[in-house]
């Protein structure tokens, strides 16, 4: 990705100033109150996942049983009603996968606003045939006003991928499937609708392997917080820095840097490994027609740091202010 010699400092002050990242800030309402040991006391010592990750994964014999969901915007269901149920099922279907597992069944609710004839539940119908994904129940009624909407996932994984494995050493990889495009004006990169659904589904099985096969420590999707928030929530579970090098990025042709860092993509993950790994796992990925790269490497410290050419910015400081509250104290 091509930044302009001298930007960096206006990039990274654009990037912390987002909305999205304030509303990664709002989640310290529940930190304070699930802090990330909780589920201690309910599994036991042995089978304790900490919250604040993608999905929450409750040990079950000798797999875990993957659990999440997801409240769509609504101004977003109001624009792109078939689109917001498609990635009601999409975004659930993803967060299953980027820890490690194979989802499994979807539910939702659905309030149906005045006009809404049923679009949204239509883009879910979508989805679900396209990923393979049975939705199994959930709540639908008529409200005055806009349409709202919520989906939950259930999942299976045999070995996880979490936020809370990065350590010192590890290499950052960016995994994207880069053929698709912008859908609106906004930060949503769809690579998905064009798609086969047997492609979609293949791609999607290539993380639970490689978490299976023991290739990579940590890992996320790429959320609303753009690919440097989503990073920074990772680093902030795992209680580690980083350097993310902005020239190693991969990034459509001509892609301009602020709203590629912010884009939601259909198909983007961040994951973590030792560099002897690194290799490996691209090839896993890039041998089905996705993108992946090595783009950074995690430090020791609390900080993410941002590069582009001679230049570096302190993006973020963990240790004076936390984003979620996950992992570390509280601001």
């Amino acid at each position: 990705m091509k930044v302009a010699p001298g930007s960096l400092n206006s990039l990274v002050g654009a990037l912390r100033e987002r909305s999205e990242i304030a509303a990664k800030q709002d989640v310290q309402v529940v930190s304070r109150v699930l802090p990330g040991a909780t589920t201690s006391a309910w599994f036991g010592a042995e089978g304790a996942v900490r919250n604040g990750d993608d999905c929450a994964a409750l040990p079950y014999g000798d797999e875990y049983v993957l659990f999440a969901a997801e409240g769509i915007r609504r101004e977003f269901v109001r624009a792109d009603p078939w689109f917001a149920g498609f990635c009601a099922v999409m975004v659930n279907v993803s967060d299953v996968c980027a820890m490690g597992g194979r989802p499994w069944a979807v539910t939702d609710v659905i309030y149906l606003g005045e006009g809404d004839t049923g679009r949204v539940l239509e883009g879910m119908a979508a989805a679900s045939q396209t990923f393979g994904v049975p939705i199994v129940g959930g709540h639908t009624t008529r409200v005055s006003g806009d349409s709202m909407l919520a989906a939950a996932v259930v999942g299976r994984a045999r070995r996880l991928i979490t936020s809370y494995d990065a350590c010192p050493g590890d290499v950052i990889l960016q995994v994207v499937d880069l053929r698709g495009s912008y859908r609106g004006e906004g930060g949503n990169f769809n690579a998905a609708t064009s798609a086969t659904p047997e492609g979609l589904r293949r791609a999607l099985a290539i993380l639970p392997e490689v978490a299976e096969a023991g290739l990579v420590r940590a890992g996320k999707d790429i959320s609303m917080a753009g690919l440097c928030g989503t990073l920074l929530m990772l680093l902030e579970c795992s209680r580690v820095g980083a350097r993310l090098d902005l020239d190693r990025i991969v990034a459509p042709v001509d892609a301009e840097p602020l709203r590629w860092l912010m884009a939601f993509p259909s198909y983007g993950y961040l994951l973590t490994a030792p560099p002897e790994h690194a290799s490996q796992v691209c090839r896993r990925f890039e041998e089905h027609g996705l993108t992946a790269r090595t783009v950074g490497e995690v430090t020791p410290g609390h900080a993410l740091w941002l590069t582009a050419g001679s230049d570096s910015a302190l993006y973020w400081d963990l240790a004076r202010a936390a984003l979620t509250g996950f992992g570390g104290a509280h601001a």
